[in-house]
């Protein structure tokens, strides 16, 4: 384990950014970023241009360590390169941002109110890889639907069995069981969790460290415990699909937790606003950019800030007319444009 990334993920300012959409929900990641569906042929160009999105975040000026403390990568885009070194090198080498990898294979069918991971196959060489290419830690999600003691216990086992593996690999495991945040038991589900969830901290060793992705919780201050527990790295908000608004006024309420929104930061779906984009776009310059940083902006440096997959927004001043008109000039998010929508998902 990296010490110093260790010491930035456990004491640094900033967000976590999440850059690993997988296969099934890249079109709709694309989609919202402005580069329809109809526009590409295949899996290998639908892949080339989330990459290249991907690349124009990362090397944009005002995605670096002061602001955005690591980064959830899909595993094509650890595999994958940005200007000539691996992405997870590139990250920390250039930006300072802690590298992490989405680990999962997606969600089995729900039962007991709750649906855990599918099987991970082959995750002991892919953590071999993710160690080899410096990657800081994992994420892994599941999701909980109803207060249901025995599917509750049942997504914290598993989470905590492949968090052990993980952190036998050398790596730090985001524990992700999210709460859906439409449930009408999501009170109860969360109490069930955190009981869940400090028991199986209390299990561990005292060299076996984790961090959680927690969904907003009802009762301000819910998870103080879980953020002082010697075995928590750090403490992380998802925000389950409320507003960018409620979002941050969730997190605001919840001290020592920080944020890597993605479904609050992509904001509301507008088709009509949409643009199409050229089947072989242009090459990605750094000029296309300054959208991307009216939507990061000055203030970013501030505790309680977000981004996550595809673009970013901090909480404070809204980007200037100015900004916005100049995003709005821009024709496409691999070639130079939607900027406005690069807006991230977890």
């Amino acid at each position: 384990m990296d010490q110093a990334q260790l010491e930035k993920v456990r004491n640094g300012k900033g967000f976590i950014a999440a850059l690993d959409q997988s296969g099934g929900s890249t079109p709709k990641a694309l989609a919202l970023y402005g580069v329809e569906e109809g526009s590409y042929e295949g899996e290998a160009a639908m892949f080339d241009l989330m990459h290249q999105m991907r690349s124009r975040i990362v090397t944009s000026p005002s995605f670096d360590g002061e602001r955005v403390l690591g980064a959830i990568l899909f595993e094509m885009t650890m595999d994958r390169q940005v200007e000539g070194l691996d992405t997870a090198e590139y990250l920390w080498s250039k930006k300072q941002v802690v590298p992490f990898l989405k680990v999962d294979k997606g969600l089995a069918d729900q039962a007991d109110g709750v649906q855990v991971m599918k099987p991970i196959d082959g995750l002991d060489e892919l953590l071999a890889r993710a160690a080899a290419k410096g990657v800081f830690g994992t994420k892994m999600r599941s999701v909980i639907k109803l207060a249901d003691a025995t599917g509750v216990q049942a997504i914290v086992d598993q989470q905590f069995e492949v968090g052990r593996q993980i952190v036998a690999a050398g790596l730090v495991p985001i524990i992700e069981p999210e709460v859906d945040i439409h449930s009408a038991e999501k009170a109860e589900a969360e109490a069930l969790l955190k009981a869940a969830i400090l028991v199986a901290l209390d299990g561990l060793g005292a060299d076996e460290l984790v961090m959680l992705k927690l969904t907003l919780p009802e009762e301000p201050g819910f998870y103080a415990e879980l953020v002082a527990h010697p075995n928590v790295v750090r403490v992380v908000a998802l925000s389950g699909g409320y507003t960018r608004d409620d979002a941050n006024a969730r997190l605001a309420a919840n001290p020592g937790v920080i944020a890597s929104f993605s479904r609050a930061d992509r904001g509301p779906e507008r088709p009509a606003e949409r643009r199409r984009v050229r089947r072989h776009p242009r090459p990605v310059d750094q000029g296309h950019l300054r959208g991307l940083d009216h939507l990061i902006g000055t203030r970013a440096r501030r505790p309680v800030v977000h981004l996550h997959d595809d673009g970013a927004r901090p909480c404070g001043r809204a980007p200037s007319r100015h900004g916005r008109e100049a995003t709005r000039r821009r024709s496409s998010p691999v070639g130079g444009g939607a900027a406005d929508r690069a807006r991230p998902a977890g």
